[in-house]
């Protein structure tokens, strides 16, 4: 084309133009010749006009230059014994040290045979791989009997909501056989062992391995409660005593431990006074949670009052009682009682009578003794 190897993108375009122009077979009457220097100009524009086939091009020429070097490089230091246009000479024949092997010689040996052995570092491989073994058949375990807990549990509490006992009962069991140390299953359990079956003994073992794998203090004070209760149904005391009261230590805003705790220390250790504290407690904390007023416990506070000699307090518990709930017999017979010790027979005789028309069976009795 007519244009050196350093030219721009611009140069080789306006020559290509330029020749193009020139060796047009149009132009030339459609010769065979210019046509053929079309087609030449053209294939060279095609690659010096892009620039990747122009750097391909280069190195091309490049190294058809180096090896042309190296031939003239050749020819000028060649050896003086070979001739210019000859063919270099055969190598010497191999040195031989002795003749070669006879038939005798060409026949193969049997090796004798070599038995394994074992090196320290073989058994400690060995070990290592089994031992990895051993921990990857026991990780896939534990997983798949965490995961089949987890499914027991999960179909235990849709039980449990819809309080299909035997059900809930049996999917805990299964979670628990799984995961011995699956705390919420126990407990729940446990709960079921309690409230419905009223087997204290197998809600107070469930109660006891939950309390291991409880984490936080409120949930912990939950199974102490559950504990407490349970241990107090088996006669008790002292037991049920200091596991309420660590529930309480644990969780203060627990308004059912304080009450369970009051309704022991009344009953069964006689320990008036406090009993009143615990009942003070629970059904205030009840007050301030909106929850529904526990009328059983503000009976139980005002018969300790009345063990304590304070007939005042003891009869506003009382009357409360029996604004919301005007049949509970028992209430009316502990007012004439109450009426009783204060010397008024009268309302005595009245209290007595309505709680026998309610079917209290202790207030015949009562009302043949006092109001004849």
């Amino acid at each position: 084309m007519g244009i050196s190897a350093t030219a721009p993108a611009a140069e080789i375009k306006l020559a290509y133009k330029r020749l193009a122009v020139r060796f047009h077979p149009d132009k030339h009457g459609g010769s065979t010749q210019f046509e053929e220097q079309f087609k030449a100009v053209s294939e060279a524009y095609r690659v010096v006009g892009d620039p990747v086939r122009r750097t391909a091009y280069d190195f091309q020429l490049r190294q058809d230059a180096r090896r042309m070097q190296d031939a003239r490089r050749q020819q000028q230091y060649r050896p003086q014994a070979q001739h210019v246009y000859g063919v270099p000479m055969p190598p010497p024949a191999p040195l031989r040290t002795r003749r070669p092997a006879g038939s005798a010689e060409r026949h193969y040996q049997t090796m004798p045979k070599q038995r394994p052995k074992f090196t320290r570092r073989d058994y400690l491989l060995t070990a290592g791989l089994f031992l990895l073994l051993l921990l990857f058949i026991a990780s896939v375990k534990v997983t798949m009997d965490h995961v089949t807990a987890v499914s027991n549990y999960e179909d235990g509490m849709q039980a449990y909501a819809r309080r299909k006992w035997s059900t809930a009962h049996s999917f805990l069991s299964q979670a628990i056989h799984f995961k011995p140390e699956y705390g919420a299953a126990l407990r729940r359990r446990g709960e079921i062992e309690q409230l419905v079956y009223h087997n204290f003994r197998a809600a107070r073992a469930d109660y006891y391995a939950a309390l291991s794998e409880s984490k936080s203090g409120p949930e912990t004070a939950g199974v102490l409660f559950r504990l407490g209760q349970c241990q107090a149904s088996l006669g008790r005391s002292d037991s049920a005593e200091l596991n309420l009261t660590r529930a309480v230590t644990l969780d203060s805003t627990l308004s059912a431990a304080w009450l369970a705790r009051g309704e022991l220390r009344l009953f069964e250790l006689r320990l008036f006074a406090e009993a009143i504290q615990d009942f003070n407690t629970g059904l205030r904390q009840q007050k301030m949670a909106q929850q529904p007023l526990a009328l059983n416990y503000l009976t139980y506070r005002g018969l300790a009052y009345y063990k304590q000699r304070d007939f005042t307090a003891a009869r506003a518990d009382y009357r409360q009682v029996v604004e919301r709930n005007p049949q509970n017999g028992q209430v009316l017979f502990l007012l004439g009682r109450l009426a009783q010790q204060e010397g008024n027979r009268a309302d005595a005789c009245e209290f007595f009578r309505r709680a026998e028309k309610l079917n209290y069976v202790y207030a015949q009795e009562a009302r043949l003794k006092s109001c004849r």
